[in-house]
């Protein structure tokens, strides 16, 4: 099974969220419906960057990668390149 680590950014408002799936697609419409409790406040949400990982471990290591201090440096590079104008908060 694959997993994907993923980074989602509000249309609405200057929020990113990050996580890990194995069905990106699923989890989209998951945070756009309202069923993850974060997300629901922030929606509409679209996916700006995901990375395809080997294992479920894989995949929450780069969660973890991207939630801490070097992540989010390389978020904002990730962010400036797919949404011009944006920032990472």
């Amino acid at each position: 099974m694959k997993y994907y680590t993923y980074i989602l950014k509000s249309l609405a408002f200057d929020k990113i969220y990050i996580g890990y799936t194995s069905d990106l697609n699923r989890r989209l419409n998951e945070h756009n419906s309202g069923k993850s409790t974060y997300t629901s406040k922030f929606k509409p949400w679209k996916i700006v960057y995901y990375e395809e990982c080997l294992d479920e471990l894989e995949a929450r290591r780069r969660e973890k990668y991207y939630k801490s201090a070097a992540g989010r440096r390389k978020i904002k590079k990730i962010l400036n390149e797919n949404c011009p104008g944006s920032s990472a908060g």
